[in-house]
């Protein structure tokens, strides 16, 4: 069994900073459980990377829903967004993580995929942990649910499923491993944060499952991946990734599975249709 340290340093972030980027009070009350704990987990990321300066070019906003494409986030910062590297005829996973995620999104799942290799999980493991946000580059809501299908053709049965429910599972303790329900979620809500039915069901359903384990890992290797900081190359990934991700020979987007689209919308973002 792996051992976790009992406690770790909490993130610290600013409340009335965090609460202002929300809008009125009003408008914090009006919004779901989840989408208060998305536009905290989105704040947190967003405070991993800030750019040290200005951008290379205006800003504009690209069209689409993901950070990708210079939306606000839930939480209401907008990305600065620059001119994106062409990406090879071919394009492998990667190129992806590399060329076509925010760099505070990046950052965010090399920490998680970090902590849980330093800490002797299994390669599948470290591979969902690796993936199970890079979704958000592409679309936030229901980001579990975006990312197992973006990834499912190319990932085993167990991963996809694990990115799927981490979403949900997130919101739940399970002292076995360590895994609290976060104080921070305690502080910025308040006690009577309460997850949507459907989320409420689709954890009851994982925690039944012969999987849970592997999701409820996500979210415990996910509470660790906040450092400001903190810079993790994707080198010590890249023999993981060749064993365990099923890179189609055509690229990724050119293959002709059922998400090829996905990855093209992340390839090409300025195409206007």
């Amino acid at each position: 069994m792996i051992a976790f340290p009992e406690k770790e340093e909490p993130v610290h972030i600013d409340r009335r900073a965090f609460l202002a980027t929300l809008g009125s009070a009003a408008v914090v009350e009006a919004m779901s459980s989840e989408a208060r704990a998305d536009a905290l987990e989105h704040y947190m990321i967003a405070q991993l990377d800030k750019p040290a300066g200005p951008p290379a070019q205006p800003l504009v906003v690209r069209r689409g829903a993901g950070a990708l494409f210079g939306g606000p986030s839930p939480s209401g910062q907008r990305p600065e967004l620059t001119a994106l590297a062409t990406l090879p005829e071919r394009p492998t996973l990667v190129d992806f993580i590399r060329f076509r995620g925010t760099p505070s999104i990046g950052n965010h799942i090399l920490q998680s995929a970090n902590d849980a290799l330093k800490k002797g999980e299994p390669e599948e493991t470290v591979l969902a942990c690796l993936l199970h946000d890079f979704v958000l580059n592409l679309m936030k809501t229901d980001h579990g649910w975006w990312g197992a299908q973006m990834m499912e053709p190319y990932v085993s049965e167990k991963v996809s499923w694990a990115i799927r429910h981490h979403q949900a599972l997130r919101f739940y303790p399970d002292p076995s491993v360590g895994y609290e329900y976060p104080e921070l979620y305690v502080r910025i809500f308040g006690k009577d944060y309460v997850p949507a039915p459907y989320i409420k069901a689709s954890y009851e359903s994982a925690r039944k499952h012969k999987w849970y384990m592997d999701a409820r890992m996500i979210t415990v290797h996910d509470l660790y991946a906040f450092e400001p900081g903190m810079k993790v190359a994707i080198d010590p990934f890249m023999d993981i990734i060749g064993r365990h991700f099923k890179q189609p020979k055509e690229g990724l987007g050119f293959d002709g599975s059922p998400v090829a689209h996905m990855w093209r919308t992340l390839n090409y973002p300025d195409n206007p249709l």
